[in-house]
């Protein structure tokens, strides 16, 4: 029987007989969240047994990583005949304990309800945060997206739907996102000053009009980042993390449940129009100017598709047409297309992406 135990304050990883470790306030991670949060907390028993599939070194690799990641308590053994998977209370203590046995499957853990890869052990040590702290699944609040309840759902909305209220055309890419998250109640992490990926770049979108979450959404995605809203240790925070397949992110805009009609009326106006060999970009402007609506561009689209409108010239024979058309057929000739979308704060805004997909 091969067993790992992550114990001691150096993280350094050593071989012990069986046994179950409590654990309490795991991750260490978040500006005081978990020390805040530790005398509420619960604690968690993590076992975790190695299936017939894990090659012979997975363990070491899987006990470094955790030490690594901050999880510094937690059993890697074999499993036995009596072993299962499950998350479950043991007795009536109090502070609760809970025990979470998990399968060890090479490159991955599967636990109940939840997979992690060695690359998203963070996101592990959360989990297990959030099970000490909120206790198990199944006795928790209902809960919306991100994992939030409604109460925490409708802070958060509210929070981030303050107006920005100032002028984001041509700043520092992270000097806006960092007075953004100045404006809000609950805290950006990491701070935007920590990821040198969004200094240095210009923004080319004017946000002022729009509200905060939408514009953070739009600031934080072409440097590949994106907003998520979590409850970690007993508080509300904004993450701040790079965009992954399958990652559920505050998204730039929402779409609309009420007709476009009512929404954005100009739409639906005909006017006398002849485009002949404009700039895409150039047109765009001119509609989204009538419209006086805010439109901004998925610019990771667009430069995976190599499109970039400003280059590409569009025309219309003369003729009477609806902004809508007119916008469908400017943004076709340049391989685009357009959503209508709303702020937090209800205000209408054009997204504008291309027609194959990301």
């Amino acid at each position: 029987m091969r067993v790992f135990f992550l114990g001691n304050r150096d993280g350094a990883v050593r071989m012990v007989w069986p046994l179950l470790v409590a654990v309490s306030g795991i991750t260490g991670m978040g500006s005081g969240v978990a020390e805040a949060a530790a005398p509420q907390a619960g604690r968690v028993e993590l076992v975790l047994l190695i299936s017939p599939q894990a090659a012979i070194t997975d363990p070491q690799t899987w006990a470094r990583a955790l030490g690594e990641a901050g999880i510094r308590q937690v059993q890697i053994r074999q499993a036995s005949p009596a072993d299962r998977p499950g998350m479950e209370r043991i007795g009536q203590t109090d502070p609760p304990l809970y025990r979470v046995t998990g399968i060890l499957k090479g490159q991955e853990v599967v636990l109940p309800g939840a997979k992690f890869r060695l690359s998203e052990l963070r996101e592990l040590a959360r989990w297990l945060d959030q099970l000490a702290v909120e206790g198990l699944p199944e006795q928790r609040p209902a809960t919306t997206a991100f994992g939030l309840t409604v109460p925490q759902w409708e802070k958060v909305h509210a929070d981030l739907a303050q107006p920005v209220a100032f002028s984001t055309r041509g700043m520092d890419r992270a000097e806006a996102v960092a007075r953004i998250g100045q404006k809000l109640q609950f805290p950006l992490q990491p701070a935007p000053h920590r990821l040198q990926e969004l200094g240095g770049d210009k923004v080319a979108e004017e946000l002022s009009t729009l509200s905060c979450g939408t514009a953070l959404a739009c600031l934080l995605r072409p440097a590949g980042y994106a907003l998520i809203p979590r409850p970690e240790g007993g508080q509300l925070l904004y993450r701040i993390e790079r965009m992954r397949a399958g990652m559920e992110i505050w998204p730039v805009g929402w779409e609309p449940e009420k007709p476009l009609l009512e929404l954005l009326p100009k739409l639906f106006e005909s006017v006398e129009v002849r485009v002949q060999n404009v700039p895409a970009a150039e047109a765009l402007q001119a509609i989204a100017d009538r419209l006086q609506v805010v439109y901004l561009v998925d610019h990771n689209a667009l430069a995976r598709h190599g499109i970039e409108p400003e280059k590409v010239p569009v025309s219309l024979p003369p003729g009477r047409i609806s902004y809508g058309r007119i916008l469908d057929r400017v943004l076709f000739q340049a391989g685009l297309t357009y959503q209508v979308r709303l702020d937090e704060a209800g205000t209408p805004l054009l997204w504008i992406t291309t027609i194959k997909p990301l």
